[in-house]
């Protein structure tokens, strides 16, 4: 679990509704319509520009990846890799079948060696599977980058609301202040919206991409080196060379 997240948006909100309600009282900034012009209206800009099932994963697989799964730590898939190295180097190739591999990129290349398979074609399959996970990520983080510029936008329309339906009343002052309260909170909520929670949670995604991406070429070489016999303890100083300085320490002793 990433608690950064959780931390950092739990933070975030609690600094700005407690800066609401010490300035104005939180009453003073909760308007319905203003609420839907800005999120009920993005979303559905939104869903207009997107496939269902994209949509739909924006808020499910996204949201679980930012806050519950995360990356594989490096160092570990290098454990686990000079483990299978070593698995392979006693017993076989064949002996890694059935082996208990949760990263899934790293449990494909292992089923492929278990089969076999030549090495140009390990190859390119695993670089098809980056390729199109790399997609995946890229539309992910695409989407939620969208609604970050679709909500001040549907805040600057909802400012113009405001702005007509307050002209239209100047000879009624009661009226003036509703239509302003719409004009300014639909900027606000707009402002909010983008820069709390979409633009934040888009930046994440693209981090765990490259965390991801490093992770799958990391397991591409090790997968390389098992299929041609390099020893275990090479395989390990060889991808301790990806991590950290300070990261290689947990790899003594392989």
């Amino acid at each position: 679990m990433d608690i950064a997240t959780v931390i950092g948006l739990v933070g975030s909100m609690g600094v700005i509704v407690w800066s609401m309600n010490d300035s104005a009282g939180l009453s003073a900034f909760n308007d319905t319509v203003s609420f839907m012009i800005v999120g009920g209206g993005s979303i559905m800009v939104l869903l207009m520009r997107s496939k269902l099932a994209d949509f739909i994963n924006m808020f499910s697989k996204v949201v679980m990846k930012t806050v519950f799964s995360g990356v594989d730590k490096p160092a570990e898939l290098i454990e686990q890799i000079v483990e299978m190295a070593n698995i392979a180097r006693k017993d076989g190739l064949i002996a890694l079948e059935g082996q208990d591999i949760k990263n899934q990129f790293l449990s494909k290349g292992i089923g492929l060696l278990v089969d076999s398979t030549p090495a140009t074609v390990i190859e390119a399959s695993l670089e098809n599977e980056l390729s199109l996970m790399k997609s995946r990520h890229a539309n992910a983080a695409l989407m939620w980058r969208s609604w970050a510029e679709i909500a001040p936008a549907m805040g600057m329309i909802g400012t113009l609301c405001g702005l007509v339906g307050m002209l239209q009343n100047m000879s009624d002052p009661k009226a003036i202040g509703p239509a302003m309260a719409i004009a300014l909170l639909t900027t606000l909520y707009g402002a909010l919206l983008a820069n709390c929670i979409c633009k934040p949670i888009a930046e994440k995604l693209e981090g765990y991409s490259l965390d991801e991406t490093e992770n799958c070429e990391l397991i591409m070489e090790g997968i390389r080196e098992i299929q041609n016999s390099t020893n275990p303890r090479t395989i390990a100083d060889l991808l301790a060379t990806r991590l950290a300085p300070n990261d290689r320490s947990a790899l003594e002793g392989l």
